[in-house]
């Protein structure tokens, strides 16, 4: 018992130290390689990635770190405070890699922040925790008595499913003098136990003999398997069955309908009666292959249980046995080779993507990491990623599966502000099979766009002697941005009118654009203002642009008419009105010009057309005025009886 306590000590040191020390680790390409013992706890340590890798820890916390696989079952975890990579399963390699001498697990660590990935290989090792076991548990043969010292008998192996050292190494029989145990080993390096016929039997001497074969493999302690043997002598049958060919060789597809019959062996008995009478069997075949396979005892055909899938396995291969009554047989080996069918469509996964990206963003700028796999072969699990053309995106090849989604060009939120970009897989099968992942991104906006006016230049007429605060216009821009990049207010450029601030005689309201009169205007002073209002986003930094805007001054009738000639006299200044001396010779013909009133007015256009009239004369009819001249004229000839001097008054 202490040898025995000493032993499991050793192993457990030795499991420990395979899970601190790492076995075998490089960092290649981004490729780290570890490896453990099997059967570790949940939550054993793997490796340290973040000092393997020269990982910050808190860039895996505030980036976010996992692990993925391509598997379902996620193997290993990564603990982002500690930056270890540990077990997420208890790990059974005989479970995880049934049959393959080197177990490797494999996985990804992924950087989300980073857009970085790294690929880990873990080999999980064996230990010895299965012991060698036969299919059957008791075996009956049945000799005849006229078996030669000599003959050999095949006997059922058994099955160690630990590799190396821990397998099984030797067997070992006990029972009596009649028998012995020649054990053959293959080009393959098995080991197959053989029962060999030391000396002859004597049914009248023993009917039965009772053997047990042990089967021993290496490790520390070593594990044994038992299979009981039961001999019964028989009477003479000295032929056994001969079957048609020593190898059966068939290739089928994988999508073979279950119940097809996928070849027939056959086997004869020149025997007669019922030493004659073969019988057929699986003599070693593996688990996987009974559950897909079955053997007609009757008639040697072998059918298909259940559906085959090449991913699963590409070939069986097996012993069967034709024996008869007489418990004489031959042997035969069976190989069946699935050849694969296009019948898994490609698989991508979406390890890391953004939701967002700004349109500002460089060309090559990576939005997407995906990995794709098929699970045919050949040909048929050959795949092509592709995106439409027309999108601006385009793959580039990552390592191994990993494909990378970058802008092949600049965005532009104002043309596109979504896209759903369709990433596409296709294998090389015929008829190919292809599936997609859909990629939804929203671009952000950058204030790249200034305010545009509705109008390349604005004008706007304003009666003068307006009111005070009276709407003039209203400028409108619009700015293709989004949110606060496309709100625009508005401001007037600096300018004067008459010696005066710009801004005491307009304003612009920010938010509408309204331009408002600050003040009356008068015509006769001012009759035409020049400005420029200034529209400006709420960007960082802003962008601008600037309008022309002309207001014109329309003239109202606020002038009297002013009289220029005759200059006014001085009662005219009290309020008296204007008088004026002319001359006009008696011999004066009619139409002679006597005077000429001449008067202005500080309108303008028709406010500014004057008309005379003569309104009061002393002597009526002897003078006109000009209606539109202002000239006094006589109308007639003077006469003798008219008196020399004349008052005339013109409006």
């Amino acid at each position: 018992m202490c040898a025995a306590r000493e032993r499991r000590c050793v192993w457990r040191q030795r499991a420990l130290l395979c899970c601190v020390l790492l076995a075998a680790w490089e960092v290649a390409w981004g490729q780290l390689r570890y490896s453990v013992p099997e059967e570790l706890p949940k939550g054993s340590f793997v490796g340290d990635v973040a000092k393997d890798l020269a990982l910050q820890l808190a860039a895996l916390r505030d980036r976010g770190a996992r692990v993925v696989s391509a598997d379902r079952t996620q193997y290993f975890a990564l603990h982002a405070n500690s930056g270890h990579l540990v077990t997420a399963e208890k790990l059974d390699r005989e479970q995880l890699c049934e049959g393959v001498q080197r177990c490797v697990l494999r996985c990804e660590v992924i950087v989300e922040g980073e857009m970085k990935f790294y690929g880990i290989e873990v080999e999980i090792t064996d230990i010895n925790d299965n012991a060698p076991s036969f299919r059957e548990a008791e075996k009956e043969l049945r000799m005849s008595e006229m078996t030669a010292p000599g003959s050999r008998f095949s006997l059922s192996k058994a099955h160690d499913p630990d590799v190396g050292v821990n397998s099984l190494q030797s067997y070992e029989l006990s029972g009596d003098e009649h028998f012995s145990l020649s054990v053959q080993v293959g080009a393959d390096g098995e080991k197959r136990p053989e029962l060999v016929l030391a000396k002859a039997l004597d049914r009248e001497e023993a009917a039965f003999h009772e053997l047990v074969l042990r089967a021993i493999d290496g490790g520390e302690p070593a594990r044994t398997g038992t299979a009981r043997i039961r001999v019964s002598v028989l009477d003479a049958n000295d032929n056994a069955p001969v079957f048609s060919q020593a190898v059966y060789a068939v290739r089928v597809p994988e999508d073979v309908p279950v119940g097809s019959t996928l070849l027939t062996i056959t086997a004869t008995d020149v025997d007669d009666g019922l030493n004659a009478d073969v019988k057929y069997s699986f003599k070693e075949i593996s688990t996987k292959a009974s559950k897909v396979l079955y053997l007609d005892p009757k008639t040697g055909s072998i059918r298909l249980l259940r559906s085959l899938d090449f991913e699963e396995g590409d070939s069986y291969e097996m012993e069967v046995h034709a024996h008869d009554t007489g418990e004489l047989f031959d042997t035969a080996t069976v190989s069946v080779s699935v050849t694969d069918v296009n019948d898994n469509a490609p698989e991508i996964s979406v390890r890391s993507a953004l939701s967002e990206i700004s349109e500002d963003a460089p060309p090559g700028t990576v939005v997407a990491l995906l990995h794709v796999q098929d699970r045919d072969s050949g040909t048929n699990g050959e795949v092509r990623c592709s995106i439409v053309e027309s999108l601006p995106f385009q793959l580039e090849r990552a390592l191994d599966n990993y494909y990378s989604v970058v802008t092949s060009r600049e965005l532009d939120r104002e043309e596109v502000s979504e896209y759903n970009v369709t990433v596409w897989a296709s294998d090389g099968g015929s008829p190919s099979l292809r599936s997609s992942a859909v990629l939804a991104l929203r671009v952000l906006d950058v204030n790249d766009n200034a305010p545009v006016f509705a109008e390349a230049r604005y004008s706007a007429r304003l009666p003068e002697n307006n009111a005070e605060g009276a709407l003039v216009l209203t400028v409108r821009a619009w700015d293709a941005d989004w949110g606060q990049n496309a709100r625009v207010r508005y401001r007037l450029a600096e300018g004067r009118v008459r010696g005066a601030p710009l801004s005491s005689y307009v304003s612009v309201q920010a938010e509408t654009g309204a331009l408002y009169a600050l003040r009356s205007f008068d015509y006769e002073e001012v009759r035409e203002v020049g400005l420029w209002v200034r529209a400006e986003d709420g960007g960082a930094p802003a962008l601008s642009s600037n309008v022309s805007v002309r207001l014109l001054i329309v003239d109202e009738n606020d002038n009297a008419p002013q009289v220029l000639y005759p200059p006014s006299s001085s009662s005219a200044a009290a309020g008296a009105g204007w008088t004026g001396v002319e001359l006009a010779p008696r011999s004066a013909e009619p139409g002679a010009l006597v005077a000429k009133v001449v008067a202005v007015d500080a309108d303008a256009g028709q406010n500014a057309w004057l008309s005379y009239e003569l309104a009061k004369a002393t002597e009526p009819g002897l003078f006109r005025v000009g209606l539109h001249s202002g000239e006094v004229r006589t109308a007639r000839s003077p006469l003798a009886r008219d008196a020399p001097r004349h008052s005339l008054v013109v409006v």
